[in-house]
């Protein structure tokens, strides 16, 4: 609606629903502690990844993608057994429907990221798939801090993907392609993820979007899982890589999503990044060189810009 002032202009006012006065005290609280959330989430993610390529030597990174997607969505419903509802506790078909659009592209991101950390280090393919981010956020802002991101953004590619690693080997060239459309696939699922946080009771719909995409992808991977499935340590560090890796994270962003925007979560999640190179360093022993390191923080900075409180959003 609009106010009309003194002087005759009008001035744009938003509607704030009751709903959203409600959220309003738990939303400020969760904005306080969405930095120390995502960054634990970030650690138990990655954990979970390293864990995932000492698995790549018992089945293809498909099937050990597909294993984290099944497992997580067993846990998810043993935890969550109620269909997804909407604000008012309702049923809804466009609830559901959403959920299953969002565990499509859930389990898109974990598969292609799955392919990339199979052929690259774990730190350049997470800074790889921040681009995703990167260009929601230059998408839904606007002025010099967004064209500035972009910049940075293409600056921090070139360090990872052509001084960071040799493109001229075929299997690293494949892992940077991987990386790169799990980075589209990230960005997708930061916008419907909030959509589905904000929409509806997230956590119930988590756990059926992964159980659409345990279902969907079932033929990429199901094939080649017999070796994890019948050895009962592969099969244990299977579910501990589904809760570390899924559960426990995107768990996470549903509770974060539902008091923060599209970019302003972009921004947060450029802790990630730096959480994967430490992990790389720790677990896998996967040491950074310096083209690598001034990559990261380059993205990282370009999200920075692009998604900060001054610019412009979209909701």
């Amino acid at each position: 609606m609009a106010e009309r002032g003194a002087g005759g202009g009008k001035r744009q006012k938003r509607h704030v629903s009751g709903w959203e006065q409600r959220e309003q005290p738990a939303a400020l609280r969760r904005n306080r502690w969405a930095p120390a959330l995502l960054l634990g989430a970030g650690i138990s993610q990655y954990v979970g990844a390293s864990l995932a390529v000492g698995l790549f030597a018992a089945a293809p990174a498909l099937a050990v993608g597909w294993g984290r997607i099944a497992g997580a969505a067993i846990l998810l419903l043993l935890w969550r057994r109620t269909l997804p509802r909407d604000s008012n506790e309702d049923f809804s078909w466009r609830v559901l429907g959403a959920a299953a659009i969002f565990g499509l592209a859930l389990g898109a991101m974990n598969l292609t990221f799955y392919l990339a950390i199979d052929r690259i280090p774990l730190g350049t393919a997470v800074s790889l798939e921040y681009l995703g981010p990167v260009v929601l956020a230059v998408a839904t802002g606007r002025g010099w801090k967004t064209r500035l991101g972009a910049a940075l953004a293409i600056g921090g590619v070139f360090l990872i993907s052509w001084a960071g690693v040799d493109l001229g080997d075929a299997d690293v060239a494949a892992g940077v392609t991987a990386a790169l459309a799990a980075g589209a696939f990230w960005a997708l699922y930061i916008w419907l993820g909030r959509r589905v946080a904000v929409g509806g009771r997230g956590l119930d719909s988590l756990a059926w979007a992964m159980t659409v995409a345990a279902l969907v992808y079932a033929p990429l991977g199901v094939g080649d899982f017999a070796p994890i499935a019948t050895n009962l340590r592969s099969l244990v560090l299977m579910l501990a890589v589904a809760a570390l890796s899924s559960v426990l994270p995107y768990g996470v962003d549903q509770i974060v999503m539902r008091s923060l925007r599209a970019s302003t979560f972009a921004l947060l999640s450029s802790l990630l990044p730096a959480t994967s190179l430490l992990v790389g360093l720790v677990v896998l022993r996967q040491v950074p060189n310096a083209a690598e390191v001034l990559g990261l923080i380059a993205i990282s900075a370009a999200v920075a810009l692009a998604t900060s409180p001054q610019v412009p959003e979209s909701s």
